[in-house]
């Protein structure tokens, strides 16, 4: 050590002994780094265990496993009862069925991509109780139940793939002729709606929107199928920013008077998050979704619980690249918590998380 004589460094000058052999003090709770032993065999449950010792974002998504598990475990049971507690609270089976309530928020590109299929999985399941997504989001789920979305190329000629009607989305292909199955499918209904919008009083929201697209499309791949089927909302604050959008704009034309009432579901949102018990956020991307979803959180001074992955840096103030620490500063997180940020493709890491 620094401060012991060895043959070794008797003749070293001090100023370099004493800056390169610094004693060691690790704390003992300190866990050792370690890998998984493949010499064992292949045993996935294992490998996966095991990312919580590696390091780097191996550990940051082994923390997120322990965030989501929290998520699911907790019950109100777990908590000793208020004083101003309403009676139906205070009997202890009623407090254990009182769940943890999870926001799923996630960006359109996840549904464009095969992580569709994780997230139907999970509504129709009824795993998660609040879904956030862009326009994106919502309107790819439904193509996809007309038209397939094809591997790709990042690396395809965009000017070419403009010429033969194919949209690329990262590495997928999306045809254009999917888009005008769509239209054709969702102009009927648009008709409708504005229909009972005069006739019955009907105030369309933009979940509401999505609950009768879900209703519509009938279709057993589709999330927002799911979604209607069990009640539970899905929230879009950006609804027009996509094809549903194009259509809304091209049927104000043909058949002017669709009112989309965005107040209606700003309060519907934050009244989820209020009058929950607690609140757990799994964020899948940044922008719009993101903000939405922890702002929402912040009407009831933060979630309880939060995952987020992405790829997303902070150096340039990105509300994408804010790490959970930014929101706790904001009141979107609690102080406390043990939210965590993987930084990573969603389309790698959720999938493994669920």
């Amino acid at each position: 050590m620094a401060d012991k004589e060895t043959d070794a460094t008797r003749d070293v000058p001090d100023v370099a002994k004493h800056a390169v052999l610094v004693h060691s003090s690790i704390p003992d709770e300190s866990v050792p780094v370690r890998g998984f032993d493949f010499e064992q065999g292949v045993n996935y449950n294992a490998l996966l265990r095991s990312f919580s010792t590696t390091g780097f974002q191996a550990t940051h998504f082994g923390r997120a496993v322990e965030e989501i598990r929290k998520m699911i475990e907790w019950r109100l049971s777990d908590e000793p009862v208020d004083e101003d507690e309403n009676e139906e609270l205070r009997d202890p089976e009623t407090r254990a069925r009182v769940k943890c309530k999870i926001f799923l928020a996630y960006t359109s590109n996840l549904i464009s991509s095969g992580v569709r299929d994780t997230i139907r999985f999970l509504v129709k399941h009824r795993m998660v109780d609040v879904v956030v997504t862009s326009a994106g989001g919502v309107e790819e789920d439904f193509i996809k139940c007309m038209g397939s979305t094809v591997l790709g190329s990042f690396h395809l000629d965009g000017a070419t793939l403009r010429e033969r009607g194919l949209n690329r989305i990262g590495n997928l292909i999306v045809p254009n002729d999917n888009y005008c199955k769509f239209e054709e499918w969702v102009v009927p209904i648009l008709d409708a709606m504005v229909e009972e919008q005069h006739k019955d009083g009907i105030v369309w929201t933009p979940s509401k929107i999505i609950q009768r697209l879900g209703k519509e499309i009938n279709h057993e791949d589709s999330v927002y199928y799911w979604a209607y089927k069990n009640n539970i909302p899905v929230f879009c604050p950006g609804l027009t920013d996509g094809a549903l959008g194009d259509n809304i704009y091209f049927h104000s034309y043909r058949k002017p008077g669709l009112v989309v009432d965005i107040a209606g579901d700003i309060r519907a949102i934050n009244d989820q998050a209020v009058f929950a018990k607690k609140t757990g956020m799994i964020i899948l991307g940044g922008g719009i979704i993101k903000h939405h979803t922890c702002n929402a959180n912040l009407m009831r001074n933060g979630a309880d619980f939060c995952v987020y992955v992405n790829t997303g840096q902070e150096f340039d103030g990105s509300d994408a690249g804010a790490r959970p620490d930014e929101a706790v500063s904001w009141g979107k997180i609690r102080m406390g918590s043990s939210a965590v940020k993987v930084y990573a493709d969603a389309t790698l890491v959720f999938p493994l998380l669920v």
